[in-house]
C-alpha cells in the first residue's frame, strides 16, 4: 500500500486539507469490505444514482443520511421471532453502514426500494451566484462616462 506524503502542498496550498483528508480516508478505506454491493451511475452531467443491493432489507431497517459533504446509508436488521436452521446460508443479513463522499453541492433527492434494491438519487444543484453569467459589451457612445472623458 502507498502512502502520500502531502506536506509540500501544506506549505504552499491554502484550503486543501480537506482534499488531502478525502485522499487519506480513500486509502483507509480500500480494504474495507464493501458489503452490500452497489453501482454508482451518471445519469447526466449533474444527475447521479447509487444503487445499492439490499437483499432482505425492508424501508424500516434502513436509514439514510446527508450531512454535509457525506452521505451515510445503514441496514440494520431486526432479528426474528424465531431461529430458522438453515441448511446453506449464502444471502447475507448483517448490519452495515456505508458512507460516501459528495462534492460541493451535490443534494440527495430521492431514495426507493424496490425489488431487493435500494435506489437513492442525486442531483448537483449549483448556485446562481455561481453559474456562468452572460457579461452584455456596451460602446463608446451609449456610455455617457467614456463619452465625456473623451471630449
Amino acid at each position: 500500500m502507498r502512502q502520500y506524503d502531502l506536506t509540500p502542498l501544506y506549505r504552499t496550498a491554502i484550503g486543501f486539507d480537506r482534499l488531502a483528508k478525502m485522499l487519506n480516508d480513500v486509502q483507509r478505506n480500500e480494504n474495507e469490505v464493501s458489503y452490500p454491493p452497489y453501482n454508482i451511475e451518471l445519469v447526466d452531467d449533474n444527475a447521479y444514482k447509487i444503487v445499492m443491493a439490499v437483499a432482505g432489507f425492508e424501508s424500516h431497517e434502513l436509514d439514510i443520511e446527508s450531512e454535509q459533504q457525506t452521505l451515510r446509508v445503514f441496514g440494520r436488521k431486526t432479528k426474528p421471532v424465531s431461529e430458522t436452521t438453515y441448511l446453506h446460508r449464502g444471502i447475507a443479513s448483517r448490519d452495515f453502514e456505508h458512507k460516501f463522499q459528495l462534492a460541493d453541492h451535490v443534494k440527495v433527492i430521492d431514495a426507493a426500494l424496490a425489488h431487493g434494491l435500494l435506489t437513492i438519487t442525486l442531483q448537483r444543484e449549483i448556485p446562481e451566484a455561481l453559474k456562468p453569467r452572460k457579461i452584455a459589451i456596451s460602446t463608446a457612445s451609449n456610455q455617457p462616462y467614456l463619452s465625456q472623458q473623451a471630449a
